[in-house]
Parts: structure tokens; C-alpha cells; sequence
């Protein structure tokens, strides 16, 4: 009779080692995802604030010329 134990104890190590190997891949992937969003966060605020600055300015000049 074969003992099943020792089929098991294969199985379980490489899967053990597969799911600690994904589990790296996960933060690593996650950890660049943050970035990215930070990045996307940082590049849209950018955006908008030059946006606001430029209608600003427009609305201003605008205001000034119909003054004078």
C-alpha cells in the first residue's frame, strides 16, 4: 500500500510556494498602481489649476477691456 501522505506533502509545498510567489506579484503590482494614481492625481490637479489660472485671466482681461 502506498502512503498518501507523501503524494500530498509535493502538492502542498508547490502550492504553498506558487500562492507566496503571487502573493509578491500582488504588492508589487498594487504598489505601481498607487503610483500611477498619485501620478494621474498629481498631473490632473496640475490641469486644472492651469486651466482656472487661464480663465481667470481671460475673464479679467475681458473685464478690463470693456472698462477702459
Amino acid at each position: 500500500m502506498k502512503n498518501n501522505n507523501q503524494h500530498k506533502t509535493p502538492l502542498v509545498s508547490d502550492t504553498v510556494l506558487k500562492n507566496v510567489e503571487t502573493d509578491k506579484i500582488k504588492t508589487t503590482n498594487v504598489n505601481i498602481l498607487l503610483n500611477r494614481v498619485r501620478l494621474e492625481k498629481r498631473i490632473t490637479f496640475r490641469k486644472r489649476i492651469i486651466f482656472s489660472a487661464i480663465v481667470i485671466l481671460l475673464v479679467s482681461s475681458l473685464a478690463i477691456y470693456f472698462i477702459i
